[in-house]
């Protein structure tokens, strides 16, 4: 996972990019110098046209991140929009292990793609209504308009959080807003306990070699390529060898076993995020099935 460095996208820019995640999860880049009636669904695109092309639609870039426009399962068109990303992307810095933020005032900016990565909008939220980086890495924004409103405006529908486990074999896609840029390749296997530095993440995608996801990439969704629908939210790989250090993380098995990839991305699985949320997307982790981590 990468920490937010300064000068990062210059010396990208430069030099090129090559390594993934240098500061921590998953990748977060150096921000950039300049630069109804009864609950109708939320538009989401039909998963046989996604399953035909995986675009930049339903994506946002962050100032240090990348991010995605979501939708659980029982979402509704009229209810706030939500954007996912990585816990260590938080405005706010990287919560500590055990640490959880909720419901925290946030006007945090969003820029919004079109499908081939064109600039279509600027969002902005209301607050982040859920954050960690233990057992997982994710940050979850509401924001200040609903997907109703969205699809209206500017013609994009969010991605849809899948409720089941991601599949071993699956074809996916890695899509950064942040650099603009579709990593493809499979899931090759999930890691029963990923450390690194201070932070450990369970259960976490281990990805094949085609995804060799750079810094900025952090907070990618993960397409599952024969449905469009997200599995998971991009956020480390091992960059130089080590062994459970930053940018090098390491999997531990139930006996203790500890292993090395060097130059495997990792994301973070979020199919368990739908059972925390209740109509209105209001979050609830204390309903029956939600297992994110509480304060």
């Amino acid at each position: 996972m990468k920490k937010p460095l300064i000068g990062m996208l210059a010396t990208l820019l430069t030099v090129g990019a090559t390594s993934l995640v240098g500061a921590l999860p998953a990748q977060a880049a150096a921000p950039a110098r300049a630069a109804a009636p009864a609950q109708a669904a939320a538009p989401a695109a039909p998963a046989k046209a996604r399953a035909a092309a995986v675009t930049f639609a339903g994506t946002v870039a962050l100032s240090n991140c990348s991010g995605s426009l979501v939708r659980m399962p029982n979402s509704a068109a009229s209810d706030p929009a939500l954007v996912l990303s990585n816990g260590h992307c938080l405005e706010s810095g990287m919560p500590g292990p055990g640490e959880v933020v909720l419901d925290q005032s946030s006007s945090r900016t969003f820029t919004l793609l079109s499908a081939t990565g064109g600039r279509l909008a600027t969002l902005r939220a209301t607050k982040v209504v859920y954050g960690a980086m233990t057992d997982t890495d994710v940050s979850i924004y509401q924001l200040n308009t609903s997907y109703a409103s969205i699809k209206s405006k500017y013609g994009i529908s969010p991605l849809t959080v899948a409720d089941t486990h991601p599949t071993q074999g699956a074809d996916i896609r890695v899509v950064s807003g942040y650099w603009k840029k579709i990593y493809s390749c499979s899931i090759d296997g999930f890691a029963y306990q990923l450390n690194e530095a201070d932070w450990t993440f369970k259960d976490s995608v281990r990805y094949t070699s085609g995804c060799n996801v750079i810094g900025g990439t952090s907070g990618s969704p993960v397409v599952d390529a024969s449905t469009g629908q997200l599995v998971a939210v991009n956020n480390t790989i091992n960059e130089s060898g080590e062994s459970c250090t930053l940018d090098n993380p390491c999997e531990v098995d139930e006996t203790g076993a500890v292993t090395v990839h060097q130059g495997i991305g990792y994301a973070q699985e979020t199919y368990g995020i739908p059972a925390c949320f209740a109509p209105g997307n209001r979050l609830d982790l204390t309903l029956a099935g939600c297992a994110l981590p509480r304060p």
